[in-house]
């Protein structure tokens, strides 16, 4: 039973450590000398959010465990996400992210869905050695 419950316990640990690594740190927001605010998220952080979690989603999907990939990160990702934004007092956190969710969702299956296609069968015919 753990062992094949191990790679989504570990897609669920991992998206979590990453959210902390890249974005948990961060918590103000930018004002600018116009006065216009954003953040408290740079795009840098989120990109290096996304790549990091390829790789455990490229691990799990190339072993034919897309679900694990998909609910796994996404599950990671939904309550990382929670957690950072739960004390926002408008309430308005919980749609951000119910959109990570389904970011998430969406973004880990059209990722994993060709991952595990192309490891599983040994990839298209032109890619496969002929034995030679």
């Amino acid at each position: 039973m753990m062992p094949r419950l191990f790679p989504f316990l570990l897609l669920v640990l991992v998206p979590i450590g990453a959210w902390a690594a890249w974005l948990g740190w961060d918590q103000h927001q930018d004002v600018h000398p116009d006065g216009s605010v954003s953040g408290p998220y740079e795009a840098w952080q989120v990109i290096g959010l996304v790549l990091t979690l390829l790789v455990p989603v490229y691990w799990a999907a190339s072993r034919n465990r897309v679900a694990a990939a998909v609910l796994g990160t996404t599950a990671g990702l939904t309550a990382a996400a929670w957690y950072d934004w739960s004390d926002d007092a408008s309430g308005l956190f919980a749609i951000g992210v119910g959109m990570v969710m389904v970011g998430s969702l969406v973004a880990t299956s059209l990722v994993s869905a060709p991952i595990a296609a192309l490891t599983h069968r040994g990839g298209p015919a032109t890619l496969r050695p002929t034995g030679v």
